[in-house]
Order: C-alpha cells, then sequence, then structure tokens
C-alpha cells in the first residue's frame, strides 16, 4: 500500500522508499481499454490536487465525458480540487507536441504533475519511433524544467493501451522506446474473479496492478477497488489471489 500511495503522491516521487524504481520521476500505466487507467489517473490527480501545491494539467486527446467509475463521489465533487486540475485537450500530435514545447510559457504556476492519458492515441498517427522518442523526451523534460522551477517534484504519468499480440510490430516497438523514458511501469487489469467472496460487498470496480521498474527490482502486485461511494481501497497482493481484505484510503484533505 506505502508503495502505491508513494505513486500517487508526487511529493514522494516515483523513487520513494518501498518503490525502487528507475531513474526520474515518470510512471507508464499500461493496459486494455476498461482497466482502469483513467480511474486510477483520475486520482492521482485528486491526490495531488488536495495537496496543497501546484496546479494539476491533465492532457488527453478527447475531453472526459463524465467522471471515471468510482470517482462520482467524494473528494471528486470538492470544487477546490477541481479548480486546481487543468483539462487540455489537443486534438493531434503535433498539438500536443506544440502544447508540451509552450506550456512553461503559459504557465501562471509550475504544476505539481503531469498526466497524459492515452499516448497511443497520438502515436497512431505516426508508424515511426522517432516521433514516439520525440514526445516520450519532451515529457521527461516538460516535468524536469516544472520540477527546477517549483523547488519541488512536478510528476508525470502517462497511460498507455497495452499492444495486443495481432498488432503490428511498430506498437512494441513504440513501448520498448517509452519505457527507455519511462522505465517504471504499472501493468492494470481487470480483477480475475472472485469465487472466494474476498472482495468488499460494496465494491463497484476492481482491478489488479503490477508495478515493474526493470531488472534488478521486484516485482509489486495490488489489489485495488473503487467503490460507490467514491472510496478506493487497496491491498498488497502477496501471492497469486487477493489474501488480505482492501484498506480504504481517502485523497488528503486540500490545505
Amino acid at each position: 500500500m506505502e508503495a502505491l500511495r508513494a505513486l500517487l503522491s508526487p511529493g514522494a516521487g516515483v523513487g520513494g522508499e518501498g518503490c525502487a524504481a528507475g531513474k526520474g520521476t515518470g510512471l507508464l500505466l499500461l493496459g486494455e481499454p476498461g482497466s482502469g487507467k483513467t480511474a486510477l489517473l483520475f486520482a492521482a490527480a485528486l491526490v495531488a490536487a488536495g495537496e496543497g501545491r501546484g496546479p494539476v494539467l491533465f492532457v488527453a486527446r478527447k475531453a472526459l465525458q463524465s467522471l471515471p467509475p468510482g470517482w462520482k463521489a467524494g473528494a471528486a465533487r470538492d470544487p477546490l480540487r477541481l479548480q486546481k486540475i487543468h483539462f487540455l485537450y489537443p486534438p493531434s500530435l503535433r498539438e500536443l507536441l506544440q502544447l508540451l514545447s509552450s506550456v512553461h510559457e503559459t504557465a501562471a504556476q509550475p504544476p505539481s504533475l503531469l498526466l497524459l492519458d492515452g499516448i497511443d492515441e497520438y502515436l497512431a498517427d505516426t508508424s515511426g519511433v522517432q516521433a514516439c522518442a520525440h514526445l516520450a523526451a519532451l515529457l521527461v523534460d516538460t516535468a524536469a524544467h516544472f520540477s527546477g522551477c517549483s523547488g519541488s517534484v512536478c510528476g508525470l504519468l502517462v497511460t498507455m493501451r497495452s499492444p495486443a499480440e495481432a498488432e503490428p510490430e511498430a506498437a512494441s516497438l513504440q513501448l520498448a522506446v517509452l519505457q527507455r523514458y519511462l522505465p517504471t511501469c504499472l501493468w492494470l487489469e481487470p480483477e480475475p474473479p472472485d469465487p472466494a467472496g474476498a472482495r468488499p460487498q460494496d465494491s463497484e470496480q476492481c482491478f489488479r496492478a503490477h508495478l515493474s521498474s526493470g531488472l534488478g527490482f521486484p516485482k509489486q502486485e495490488w489489489c485495488l477497488s473503487f467503490g460507490h461511494d467514491g472510496e478506493m481501497a487497496i491491498s498488497q497482493v502477496t501471492h497469486s489471489a487477493c489474501q488480505h481484505l482492501p484498506q480504504k484510503t481517502k485523497p488528503s484533505s486540500p490545505s
């Protein structure tokens, strides 16, 4: 739990205690559609917005039509938090690159967290790895720039759909390039059936999260559930199934 809380708290950084990771403060969230990537990204935005630090930049190709599942109540309805989350929707890779190249000139205050939801949607415009490397490097440089301006860490979280085996090799090459810049990966997938009934009864959705930081670092695994009341419950997995009941946790209160 502490390792994932560190990931959801930009002040702790991805490389915090109990969450050994590669260089840098970036995290790549990988999973199939419906695996909870956007929900976890929005959870991170709410946590960062409640820390009393800089604003949060939430970048996506399309506007969110509704709040992600599990965040329809509680902290998601706090206007003070929502005001600190700035949603930006560049429609293409070209506009995204332009945004990242100029955001340091337009941002009134250095952000505490930079979120990009669906990098694969932007990379679908090109099959080459050069554009992928350019975008990844620009994301890392932008977060580093804001970290230098604010004197504290600007976290970077990026989501990407996991390449399917039937897809062209270009998708796997793009993932390999991204992992050079974002070596810490959190793989998300829907939680398998729960015949033992170990999950909380009020769970709306459950996911499995696998944290991998490359060679030399042990893999870590959690069960995540989003309740109907908007709370997120997390428990660390020690074996092939969840053996510990999740403990509910709420984002910290706004300062």
